[in-house]
């Protein structure tokens, strides 16, 4: 069995007195789709934030493709999408790729994903002047220009219309399908069903169920399940 692309075991967190991540365990297998679900306040972006190696837990580890979350970006082996970025404010969609393009030695071609995303119709657009769903387009293809073995992906289709949704679905289906390894964290059950192969639900910073599609909803709805075992309390 190939070892899994991302292990964490039992890290916590805290911040303010607060516990953030609690003992939180869980992996992603290589060339699989996880889907990493939760309320708000659950720790998914912090997890995210823990694997990229932009906070460090007080207790626990985490491997990327066998090595430390510093060791596998050094490598140029982690792509992250984040949820929002003020850094790229006046730079313009390509201009943007091209330029991340030339940190990596065997870049995606730009023009190609450019197309795929659909970011040819405002390409000329500064980054700041964009609308929510064309700047996801545009960190999602910044995530992907690399080439990395496992990317991060934090709500990758929120604020797209549902064909533009529809459109990054496929296309991570088909990263799946040339072996590229995925987390992303989604409020969508139709998002976590229609592309994960695997599904682990947070809550409080900790795992409360995890499964396939098939097992976690062999008997209940994934919304019913997850409305079970979370509180929906971000406090």
């Amino acid at each position: 069995m190939p070892a899994p692309a991302l292990e964490i075991d039992t890290i916590s967190l805290r911040r303010g007195g607060r516990a953030i991540l609690n003992e939180l365990s869980l992996s992603a297998a290589p060339g699989h789709i996880t889907a990493l679900l939760g309320p708000n306040g659950a720790g998914k972006t912090t997890t995210i934030r823990c694997c990229t190696g932009l906070l460090t837990p007080d207790s626990g580890t985490i491997r990327i493709l066998g090595s430390d979350p510093a060791t596998a970006a050094a490598r140029g082996e982690v792509g992250v999408m984040p949820q929002h970025t003020g850094a790229w404010s006046g730079i313009r969609p390509l201009e943007l790729l091209r330029y991340l393009a030339g940190l990596h030695a065997h870049p995606l071609p730009v023009a190609e994903l450019a197309t795929e995303l659909g970011l040819d119709g405002f390409s000329s657009t500064p980054y700041r002047r964009l609308s929510g769903g064309q700047q996801q387009l545009v960190n999602l293809a910044g995530a992907l220009i690399g080439r990395p073995a496992l990317v991060f992906l934090d709500e990758p289709s929120a604020g797209l219309d549902p064909h533009v949704r529809r459109r990054v679905w496929d296309l991570l289906r088909q990263l799946r399908e040339a072996g590229l390894s995925i987390l992303l964290t989604t409020h969508s059950m139709a998002e976590a069903e229609a592309l994960a192969d695997h599904v682990w639900i947070m809550d409080r910073g900790r795992v409360s169920a995890s499964g396939t599609i098939q097992e976690l909803t062999a008997t209940q709805s994934l919304e019913d399940l997850f409305l079970q075992v979370t509180s929906g309390d971000a406090s």
